[in-house]
């Protein structure tokens, strides 16, 4: 099993962007992320076997508790640059609670044999993947026209658990299972 943990959009988000890509789409022909895939990873675990898949799930239930994470989604960009850009994504504000989510989530899988992080956390959304050179004077003209892009915000209550299996476009993410913030329960 391919696995990762992700934040989750809620529906009004995901309508945002829908209509985001496409308007955008229609400018490049490049890898477009199918709407059912975005999300807001917080730690890429990696093949998993699946007669361990019990020992994944306790280290990630006995994450310590915390409140709601206020995230909103706004402006875009290019990865590693505007000008030999691999991946055009949004950007991900939510201050230092979603970083601290994914460095525990980080710290609490290693014991059991997942690589940690060697980057920096820097949460955004893939939009697009540009896997070879094309065209792209009109796409990054529509990018630069929607700047500052306001996507939307949400509180995030839980992250989640996804399995990522390969499609015949593009990998099928399946929600594995869910994990609440136990201070988030009296709160929604």
């Amino acid at each position: 099993m391919r696995l990762f943990t992700a934040i989750d959009l809620p529906d009004d988000v995901l309508l945002r962007l829908d209509r985001l890509l496409a308007a955008l789409r229609p400018e490049a022909i490049i890898k477009w992320s199918p709407l059912d895939n975005l999300h807001i990873t917080t730690k890429f675990i990696g093949e998993w076997p699946p007669e361990r898949f019990s020992e994944l799930e306790a280290a990630l239930i006995e994450l310590p508790p915390r409140e709601p994470i206020e995230i909103e989604l706004r402006n875009l960009g290019w990865f590693p640059n505007e000008r030999s850009p691999r991946v055009l994504w949004a950007g991900v504000h939510a201050g230092p609670a979603l970083e601290q989510l994914a460095r525990e989530i980080d710290d609490r899988l290693a014991p059991l044999g997942v690589a940690k992080e060697r980057r920096p956390f820097s949460p955004h959304m893939t939009l697009a993947r540009i896997k070879s050179p094309v065209p792209l004077n009109r796409l990054r003209q529509m990018v630069e026209e929607m700047q500052p892009a306001a996507i939307g915000s949400f509180t995030a209550s839980q992250f989640c658990l996804f399995r990522s299996d390969p499609g015949s476009h593009s990998s099928i993410y399946r929600k594995l299972q869910a994990f609440r913030f136990q201070n988030a329960v009296a709160a929604s």
